[in-house]
């Protein structure tokens, strides 16, 4: 007769699950905010390259029937205690050059003092021009959440300064200031003012407009540090998202 032996098969005791799973947990809570903020950043990065392709593409495209851009209208940055001011609004210019080589979801005119035009777009993401300056979110949400409002209720001139280079993004469209050199005869580009000595040395650590933690003014200088590293957000980044 042929005996069959079973063999007794050790199972995990509780300690030891727990033990597992405390490990799990570790290690989880170690990666998952890193895998986040490099999801985040590859997001923004994406979101930037996109809107720098398609804006330039959409004024390429009106050069055509308008002409070159450096003759194109100069929009004024604000009216207010300034009614003299030679150019057009901020939605006159868009409406006349832009409206009809984009494809946006809605665009508002808002009850600023320096009357910024938004543009949002089917991608979630948003553009506020003002004057030469536009100020891109990757994350329409986090426009209104970005506004400051005075007591009567218009909102506040300024914005909250800090999220710059996390939260928005400061582009400029000055075509034809022949006094500088990043932005003459171009579209749309990272902001880049005539002070600027084209190191990254400046982009990173200028005090005023620098990407780095503490700034007196914006970090308006991260678009193009992200943009010289191919739309891609640096591994030593300075900020988190």
């Amino acid at each position: 007769m042929k005996i069959i032996k079973y063999q007794k098969h050790k199972a995990f005791t509780l300690a030891e699950v727990l033990i597992s799973l405390a490990i799990i947990g570790v290690v989880a809570a170690l990666t998952i905010p890193a895998l986040v903020q490099s999801y985040k950043k590859t997001v923004v990065g994406t979101k930037l390259a996109k809107f720098y392709s398609t804006i330039n593409q959409a004024i390429t495209r009106s050069e055509i029937d308008n002409g070159d851009k450096r003759n194109w209208d100069i929009m004024y940055h604000t009216t207010v205690d300034r009614p003299d001011e030679e150019g057009i609004s901020a939605k006159e210019w868009y409406e006349k050059y832009l409206a009809r080589y984009t494809q946006v979801l809605k665009t508002e005119e808002t009850n600023t003092q320096e009357e910024v035009f938004n543009v949002y777009f089917p991608d979630g993401s948003m553009v506020g021009i003002m004057g030469a300056h536009m100020l891109y979110y990757p994350d329409s949400k986090d426009y209104k959440e970005n506004q400051l409002a005075t007591d009567d209720g218009v909102e506040y001139t300024d914005r909250k300064r800090s999220d710059s280079g996390i939260k928005y993004f400061v582009f400029h469209f000055v075509p034809y200031s022949t006094n500088n050199k990043w932005t003459y005869n171009k579209g749309v580009v990272p902001y880049m003012d005539s002070n600027f000595d084209g190191s990254n040395d400046m982009l990173k650590n200028n005090p005023t407009l620098g990407c780095r933690q503490e700034v007196t003014n914006e970090r308006a200088y991260c678009t193009e540090l992200i943009r010289r590293n191919g739309w891609k957000i640096p591994k030593d980044y300075p900020l988190k998202f």
